[in-house]
């Protein structure tokens, strides 16, 4: 998300932020996913947070369990890369060191017509990249590898 906000002149603190905390609540929301992520920003709201572009930018990662659409370039980044981290650290965990540094853009590339390596991350969602923020897909792993390589020390990978 900050790699993302810097490509879009975001705040690349709040960005991150929301990508760290929008998926906080889903060990609470899992049975009812119309609550996740309104749960947590409401939380982190509750701690006294008043920033709105912060709340409803946790709030709407969870906007389409209850028929809303990510709104901006913020919400949309949130939207698409939620699910390319999760191909990124798959394609890691095959690699032979099982490690960051090791995964290309072209590794990515081959895995993602593959559904059945890591099913659970919802390619149209990531090819929405295209359409909805103005990124070629290649350039969207690109920034988002790139981003996951540069804290890998941080996230274990």
């Amino acid at each position: 998300m900050r790699a993302l906000a810097e490509k879009f002149g975001g705040d690349e603190e709040k960005w991150g932020i929301i990508g760290l905390l929008h998926d906080g609540d889903y060990e609470q929301t899992k049975e009812n996913m119309n609550a996740h992520s309104a749960m947590m920003a409401g939380w982190v709201e509750e701690l006294g947070e008043t920033d709105q572009e912060l709340l409803e930018g946790i709030r709407s990662h969870g906007g389409s369990h209850r028929g809303e659409e990510p709104q901006g370039n913020l919400q949309w980044s949130l939207f698409c890369c939620d699910e390319l981290t999760g191909l990124i650290v798959a394609v890691a965990l095959v690699m032979p060191s099982k490690k960051l540094s090791e995964v290309t853009v072209e590794a990515v590339l081959k895995k993602f017509p593959q559904k059945a390596f890591a099913a659970g991350a919802k390619r149209e969602d990531i090819q929405m990249c295209e359409e909805k923020l103005g990124i070629p897909l290649p350039e969207f792993i690109e920034i988002g590898l790139k981003a996951m390589q540069g804290i890998a020390g941080e996230i274990g990978l």
